[in-house]
């Protein structure tokens, strides 16, 4: 079997049972169950969620996402060998230990695969909830020209590239394009202040103005506890993107809970703390690939420019990038997977068939059509 046969590059043409269309983002597809198949499901796992919550399959895959375009290798690569199983082994470790110390829910209700979650559908709040601990990427670029304020806080003159802030930032963005909100473009992944939420709360979808002291403290609180193990093996949690949603448990309560992943490379930055002591900087996340994406092209101002999206899609269609550069990031994914979780990452010669027989033989959700 060919390497890229081990890679599970499409992930939205499984035969799972659904009513509506298959949502397939950069890395994920989600297949909404249809109502039976819901109420079947709480009915005889027993899920703490309301009796007509909506429930979801989502379907991790090895596609790598980067500077808002999915990348090819040569030879037919069409994703990182084992990137899915390292992101979801990543996130469910942090789940847990999220639930260990106590903090919120996640949508999360079953793993019947390594690329598999049943989750509850959420009602999401539409902000991406970012957490700094260091100056660097996207907000060292622009205080190296002289920017000083981000998302209403302002920084101190003098902060060098890759140095701890003064403490944990929290930088939010739009998450989608939002209309008609005063003094915020319309425009995805647009840099916003608490003053923008709290003025304007229910068209970020908050339920009430409480709600954003809680996403901050979420948010603080799931970024500690990373922080604190990644610590414990030497490693920093540079910074991270949480988002958020709300549910409704089998009591009528309606909370605020994680979504997505936690913590994961393609999510965070991880820096290798011994190395960092020693004046290096070695990602030990998704970072280390758009590093190399950006040496690897002439023009780098194409992948940081959003103006020049048509070039940077072009690139990304048209350039198979050397095995070599997949291979790396595939060792690196899955090297920190299982030094965060302890345990060695078993990769699947064969998982959509692997997925198929799980969800058809424990759940019942495949389509016999």
């Amino acid at each position: 079997m060919s390497l890229a046969d081990k890679v599970l590059a499409v992930n939205n043409d499984l035969p799972i049972r659904t009513d509506l269309p298959i949502h397939s983002g950069k890395v994920r597809s989600v297949y909404r169950l249809t109502e039976a198949d819901s109420r079947r499901l709480i009915n005889e796992q027993g899920y703490d969620v309301a009796a007509d919550s909506p429930l979801a399959i989502m379907v991790i895959s090895d596609r790598i996402s980067a500077f808002d375009c999915i990348w090819h290798g040569e030879g037919g690569l069409n994703g990182v060998p084992g990137k899915g199983a390292a992101l979801n082994a990543i996130s469910n470790h942090w789940f847990n230990l999220f639930k260990q110390h106590g903090l919120a829910d996640s949508h999360i209700l079953a793993i019947p695969h390594p690329l598999v979650w049943i989750v509850q559908k959420a009602q999401p709040v539409m902000i991406e909830a970012i957490g700094r601990q260091y100056i660097t990427g996207s907000m060292w670029r622009a205080y190296s020209k002289g920017e000083r304020e981000f998302c209403g806080i302002r920084l101190p003159e003098g902060l060098e590239k890759d140095q701890p802030l003064p403490g944990l930032l929290i930088t939010p963005s739009t998450k989608g394009v939002l209309t008609g909100i005063p003094g915020v473009p319309e425009a995805d992944d647009v840099n916003i202040t608490r003053k923008n939420l709290e003025d304007n709360y229910r068209a970020f979808n908050f339920r009430h103005p409480d709600d954003i002291n809680r996403y901050e403290t979420l948010l603080q609180e799931g970024f500690t506890v990373i922080s604190q193990s990644l610590t414990a093996l030497d490693q920093m949690f540079v910074d991270t993107k949480f988002e958020f949603g709300y549910v409704t448990d089998a009591r009528g309560q309606e909370k605020l809970i994680y979504m997505d992943e936690v913590g994961t490379p393609d999510s965070s930055r991880i820096w290798d703390g011994e190395a960092y002591r020693q004046g290096e900087v070695i990602e030990n996340s998704k970072e280390s690939f758009r590093q190399f994406l950006l040496n690897h092209f002439p023009e780098p101002d194409i992948l940081l420019n959003k103006e020049r999206m048509p070039e940077r899609e072009a690139l990304a269609r048209d350039h198979a990038l050397p095995e070599s550069a997949l291979m790396d990031l595939s060792r690196t994914y899955t090297a920190i997977a299982e030094k965060i979780t302890g345990k060695s990452l078993e990769l699947s010669d064969n998982p959509k068939a692997e997925i198929i027989e799980i969800l058809d033989k424990e759940y019942g959700l495949i389509d016999a059509r």
